[in-house]
């Protein structure tokens, strides 16, 4: 069983740089990030070359975060944003050469949206082909995210199937599958084919996976009996240092 660190809610203390350091200290296999774009990609392609550790992914910018923006692509009238948000994240992820761009769709809802996340999403899909970079939609549930386009698995597996791109996958958020429709040991079964990216955190608390309400040595034992062998990203927020978060992982590598 590998680890991903993602760099958005572990050692947000540090740059981004010395985060990708201190988890490779830590043991973790690679790394994920959330929004890198204020730190050189020169700078983060040197810590990772430094490392050994693979960036998996990261995502399309936010928008207005001022005004409430959590993603663009599935907003109406905000084609020309969205597509310069994807064309930013396809040059970074090409330059430190991550291999997944989660493409954020935004608040929003109905059929016109529907039409424009999947145009977006078939823009993001043709443009990011040519690097070998795969594009990654995640369902986000509503207590965190209110009002998200895209909240289920079987929305996302519509959209998919709609579109029919060879390189889009869904990032399956264990943390965000559970709250909004349980049922994760079939959900994956099912589902992981047409995954790129496997997430966790504790439920409801998205605190470290050792506690709550989800058995996390169950659900990875489960995904390697499936096959899974690619790095699953710890995306959780810890309490105080994220060093003393990490028993849950000393304690799955000892077991496995």
């Amino acid at each position: 069983m590998r680890f991903s660190a993602n760099l958005g809610f572990l050692w947000k203390d540090r740059s981004l740089p010395e985060a990708i350091r201190a988890a490779k200290m830590a043991g973790f296999d690679a790394v994920e990030c959330h929004w890198p774009y204020d730190v050189p990609a020169a700078e983060v392609a040197a810590a990772l070359g430094e490392t050994g550790l693979e960036m998996l992914g990261l995502n399309t910018s936010r928008g207005d975060v001022a005004s409430g923006e959590n993603g663009l692509s599935a907003l109406p009238g905000r084609e020309t944003d969205a597509r310069a948000a994807i064309d930013e994240a396809i040059s970074y992820a090409s330059t430190i050469g991550a291999a997944n761009i989660h493409v954020m769709a935004g608040f929003a809802s109905g059929e016109e949206a529907h039409r424009c996340f999947l145009a977006n999403l078939g823009y993001a899909c043709k443009a990011a082909l040519p690097h070998g970079i795969t594009i990654l939609i995640e369902p986000l549930n509503h207590y965190d995210a209110p009002g998200y386009f895209l909240s289920t698995t079987e929305q996302a597996c519509m959209i998919m199937e709609e579109l029919g791109a060879p390189n889009l996958k869904l990032m399956f958020d264990c943390y965000h599958v559970q709250l909004m429709e349980g049922n994760l040991t079939n959900r994956l079964k099912r589902l992981l084919p047409v995954t790129g990216h496997v997430q966790f955190a504790s439920v409801p608390d998205r605190g470290p996976p050792d506690g709550g309400e989800v058995s996390y040595s169950y659900i990875f034992g489960l995904l390697e009996e499936l096959g899974y062998d690619a790095p699953l990203g710890a995306e959780y927020k810890p309490v105080g240092s994220t060093e003393n978060s990490l028993g849950w992982m000393a304690r799955q590598l000892r077991d496995a």
